[in-house]
């Protein structure tokens, strides 16, 4: 099991009078084999984050540790360590390549990380066996992704993260895309990946009740500041922090009308 813990980490975006700081020295530490949600509104800088762990933006100041050792400035060993952190991103028609199938599209995640599976059997083997861990019927290794729902391609992108041997993964609103009858079942999944193979998970979302389903502690962002934490239970039914508030009120609830939440009176905290 592996240990990822965020020390001041500010990102900025532009430079001199146009710079942008969308991170505003985020301290946050996922234990070994635990799930931790990060919430916020759109612009809070929870994506921003999720992207500086796997290396897409590069932060300016601050630190990103994996198992202890600093992944943006551990020289000749960054590449490495970034294997280990995964990330599934939030619409899964983007992130797969719509001219690969399902089988090609997972195994060329394995030829970075798997270079033992030299031989094609034995690839295709494992491309069976992930999908078989997600779920999904192996038959469908030639299909292309046009050809697949919306949770059928989420389960493809969770198993091509999976093809890495990831030790680290990062979930970024991976079920905001999908209708809501899908959702639980994408969440189930989720769960059942993490606890079979001891995975350390940070989960992005805006959805609260999702969070509490899904995660031991919780992270909430505003402006690129993270402002409450602490366990899941404690911050969602005692928010110490005003924005933590808004954003459980603006949970919907059986028998409250929607007039009557924070939703419709000022706009969409999300």
């Amino acid at each position: 099991m592996t240990e990822l813990v965020l020390e001041d980490v500010r990102v900025r975006y532009g430079s001199g009078s146009s710079a942008h700081d969308a991170v505003k020295g985020v301290s946050l530490t996922v234990a070994s084999g635990r799930t931790v949600g990060l919430v916020g509104e759109s612009g809070s800088g929870k994506s921003t984050i999720a992207r500086a762990i796997v290396g897409l933006h590069e932060p300016h100041a601050g630190r990103i540790l994996v198992d202890g050792t600093d992944v943006v400035r551990a020289h000749g060993r960054t590449a490495v360590l970034r294997r280990d952190v995964q990330m599934i991103f939030q619409d899964a028609s983007s992130s797969l390549d719509p001219r690969m199938n399902v089988g090609a599209s997972i195994a060329e995640a394995l030829e970075v990380r798997r270079p033992d599976l030299k031989d094609v059997k034995a690839r295709r083997a494992e491309v069976a066996r992930l999908l078989e861990v997600v779920e999904l019927d192996p038959a469908r290794v030639g299909d292309l992704p046009s050809q697949l729902s919306g949770g059928q391609r989420q389960r493809v992108a969770i198993a091509r993260a999976l093809a890495a041997a990831p030790r680290v993964l990062l979930a970024d609103e991976i079920t905001s895309a999908l209708d809501v009858s899908v959702q639980g079942t994408v969440l189930n999944l989720l769960r059942k990946v993490q606890q079979e193979l001891d995975l350390t998970v940070l989960f992005i979302s805006h959805n609260l009740a999702v969070v509490r389903q899904l995660c031991e502690e919780v992270a909430v962002m505003k402006n690129g500041l993270l402002v409450e934490s602490g366990p899941t239970t404690r911050v969602i039914d005692a928010p110490e922090h005003p924005y933590t508030r808004e954003l459980v009120r603006a949970v919907p609830r059986l028998g409250v009308p929607l007039a009557e939440t924070p939703l419709s009176r000022s706009g969409d905290p999300r």
